[in-house]
C-alpha cells in the first residue's frame, strides 16, 4: 500500500510540526485494518474537495511541490 509519508528521497521529520510528528506516528502504530478504514473514510465523495483544497494550500506554503501533488493526485485518482 502506498504510504503518504514515505519520501522517496529520505525520512525529513525534522521538517515536520509537532502536530504532523504525533499524526505519523500514529499513522505507524496503526494496524493494516485501521489504515485502510482510515483511508475509505479520506476518500469518500464528500471529502475529496477538502483533500485538493489541502493539497493546493500545501503547494502555496512551499511544503509540497507541484510535482508532489501531481504523483499524489495519480496514486489516489484524483
Amino acid at each position: 500500500m502506498w504510504n503518504p509519508f514515505k519520501k522517496s528521497g529520505g525520512d525529513d521529520t525534522q521538517k515536520m510540526g509537532m502536530l504532523q510528528k504525533l499524526a505519523m506516528k500514529k499513522m505507524m502504530n496503526m494496524s493494516p485494518q485501521e489504515k485502510e478504514k482510515m483511508m475509505q473514510e479520506a476518500m469518500k465523495p464528500e471529502n475529496k474537495d477538502k483533500l485538493l483544497q489541502a493539497m493546493e494550500m500545501m503547494k502555496k506554503t512551499g511544503q509540497i511541490t507541484d510535482a508532489q501533488v501531481e504523483e499524489t493526485r495519480q496514486k489516489l485518482g484524483l
